[in-house]
């Protein structure tokens, strides 16, 4: 996908998110959904720093950025290796500055089908990746986001994290944990000006959408019950627009929805509409993941 193509600099959604100054770190950033948000926070003005296993791909991902006028660098790593990674964001760190915005994108989907069938090493793979990495990579940039006193972690989760996703345990399961991480880690550095947002893109169709469509499965297998799903929505216009997507993260490093940090966001949200009710949302603790209970009856 060439996000640079796609994409003019300056583009209109953004034009009030000004990134310039703003060392922006990524990871996933080599290919669908994260080489598009890398595209897109150049855009806005920030340095980007990508962080993904093919360097391939992501000395790719880096000239586009720099063919449509932006700054990025790249470090080839894989999140779940934490030594590699820590050297991955030291060498960013030592050639773009210390980062300002970290997007926790790395992702992985898992295996399908019933959470019995699954072999318990991918399955607890994918929250190696999902989670691991996240943890990993977050533990990394904050130190310098504590010390400067600013900073911003988006977390790239799913609906599936807040209400289910059926032969997709391991992907749900894991999404439900970072959003309840974004929650926790929120209010820790809340005292130190850090904000802390998780992001539901939608069902996009590029990413792991595109990779699970492009896969030859054998009918009537979980694997293709899923890839049925995702076309039937896709086609049925519930899919989300990835330029929505990406101007969404565009506006949470800029700052503009701090107020909203521990937030459990989507791509349909109005930034603007939540944060002129954004006493209401912090007094009923609104957009969290929470167990929702209720008086029960009794007799008829």
């Amino acid at each position: 996908m060439n996000t640079a193509a796609m994409l003019p600099v300056g583009h209109d959604r953004d034009r009030h998110c000004d990134l310039t100054g703003t060392v922006a770190l990524l990871t996933g950033g080599s290919r669908g959904v994260g080489r598009l948000l890398a595209a897109r926070l150049a855009q806005a003005g920030a340095v980007v720093g990508l962080v993904a296993r093919s360097a391939d791909e992501l000395a790719a991902a880096v000239e586009e950025i720099k063919r449509a006028g932006g700054t990025a660098a790249a470090a080839a790593a894989d999140v779940t290796d934490q030594r590699a990674a820590a050297a991955a964001v030291a060498e960013l760190r030592d050639r773009l500055g210390p980062a300002d915005v970290l997007v926790n994108n790395a992702g992985v989907s898992g295996p399908a089908g019933p959470m019995w069938d699954a072999d318990p090493a991918q399955w607890w793979h994918t929250f190696e990746v999902n989670v691991l990495g996240t943890l990993a990579l977050t533990r990394l940039a904050l130190p310098d986001m504590i010390a400067a006193r600013r900073g911003r972690v988006i977390n790239v989760t799913s609906h599936a994290g807040v209400y289910r996703w059926p032969l997709m345990s391991a992907y749900a399961a894991s999404k439900a944990a970072l959003v309840k991480l974004t929650e926790t880690l929120a209010e820790e550095t809340r005292p130190h000006g850090v904000s802390v947002f998780s992001v539901d893109p939608g069902l996009l169709p590029i990413g792991l959408t595109e990779t699970a469509l492009r896969t030859v499965t054998e009918p009537g297998t979980p694997e293709a019950r899923v890839q049925d799903w995702m076309r039937d929505r896709l086609a049925a216009g519930h899919g989300a627009d990835p330029d929505q997507a990406a101007s969404l993260t565009v506006a949470l490093a800029s700052g503009r929805a701090d107020r909203l940090s521990g937030r459990h966001l989507t791509v349909a949200d109005d930034l603007e509409a939540l944060l002129s009710r954004i006493d209401r949302i912090e007094r009923d603790d609104l957009h969290t993941l929470r167990l929702r209970t209720g008086a029960l009856r009794t007799g008829s």
